[in-house]
């Protein structure tokens, strides 16, 4: 089997180093998704060396803080599955009570619609457009 993420993106490259990049996932009525992605195949982060574990998960934790800080959403999840794609990956999901999925995970059935308010897909092209400034302590 092909790895997706090995040779591509996985979304719309926001940012990266030479551990990982931050991709946009531009899931329709999901702004703000964002996923954190090892730059080489590994399946889980105990594959990793303490280091690297260390890294990527700091990336993880700043791409978080800057969500949280850009689009005040009402809840957050982090979620590292890899079921449908074995290459380590962390996604980063703002989630607001009015999402089409809440309370449910992203990926359950949609509960109902719910247009996305103008001002938050603003905001989260804002986010987008700050977040490598707000990674520049990761740079190699």
């Amino acid at each position: 089997m092909e790895c997706e993420l090995c040779h591509g993106a996985g979304g719309r490259l926001l940012w990266q180093n030479g551990l990982c990049r931050v991709v946009c996932v531009d899931e329709p009525g999901l702004p703000g998704f964002l996923r954190v992605v090892l730059n080489r195949h590994e399946r889980e982060m105990t594959d990793l060396p303490a280091h690297e574990q260390g890294r990527l998960m700091a990336v993880v934790f700043a791409v978080e803080a800057h969500v949280r800080l850009s689009l005040e959403p009402d809840k957050m999840n982090l979620a590292s599955l890899g079921n449908m794609t074995p290459h380590l990956h962390w996604h980063v999901i703002p989630r607001w009570r009015d999402d089409r999925h809440f309370p449910g995970p992203v990926w359950s059935a949609q509960r109902h619609e719910a247009p996305v308010p103008p001002a938050r897909a603003e905001a989260a092209a804002r986010m987008n457009a700050t977040l490598p400034a707000a990674l520049a302590a990761f740079s190699d």
